[in-house]
């Protein structure tokens, strides 16, 4: 069967492990966040508090299928993102639900404050703040060359941002 790829080069194959890596942290991340706030600091498992860490759970799998669909881009030698409807939808139907269950915590927490309700704020909170991250500037930078560039040229759009560009 012919090569319908580029041979992996130390830099090609640094790049797969690094979204393996990323694809791989970011659903790992989801029962860990479950386990470690609600097991192991012993949070209410409130409607708000779950309704909260649902928002930011899922965000997490949206990390991880970019993540895993650029790895496969990458060893495909696709020119465009598999799967970059779905991520046109969410790009445009997530901010609704995120507005509507960080909304639906801040009355939660006004209304009953405490770890009843501040945690689920929080998470909504960190939710919104993923999808930023995810499609539109990046926001994490954990490792010395987004940090160089960062402190450099500043925020970047993010790459799930670039590939949606890329692709209109």
């Amino acid at each position: 069967m012919p090569r319908t790829y580029l041979p992996a080069s130390p830099t090609r194959e640094a790049a797969r492990r690094r979204l393996r890596s990323l694809a791989g942290w970011e659903l790992l991340n989801v029962p860990l966040q479950a386990w470690l706030w609600f097991q192991l600091v012993g949070l209410p498992l409130t409607a708000v508090n779950l309704a909260g860490f649902g928002a930011l759970a899922a965000l997490l799998v949206v990390g991880a299928a970019y993540w895993a669909l650029k790895l496969r881009q990458l060893r495909r030698g696709e020119p465009r993102l598999p799967g970059r409807r779905h991520f046109a939808t969410a790009r445009a139907a997530l901010p609704v639900l995120l507005a509507a269950v960080v909304a639906a915590c801040a009355v939660a927490a006004v209304r009953a404050p405490g770890a009843q309700s501040y945690p689920g704020l929080a998470f909504g909170i960190f939710a919104a703040l993923e999808y930023v991250n995810y499609f539109h500037v990046q926001l994490m930078h954990d490792n010395r060359a987004d940090l160089r560039r960062l402190a450099t040229v500043g925020f970047r759009r993010s790459h799930l941002a670039r590939d949606l560009r890329a692709t209109r």
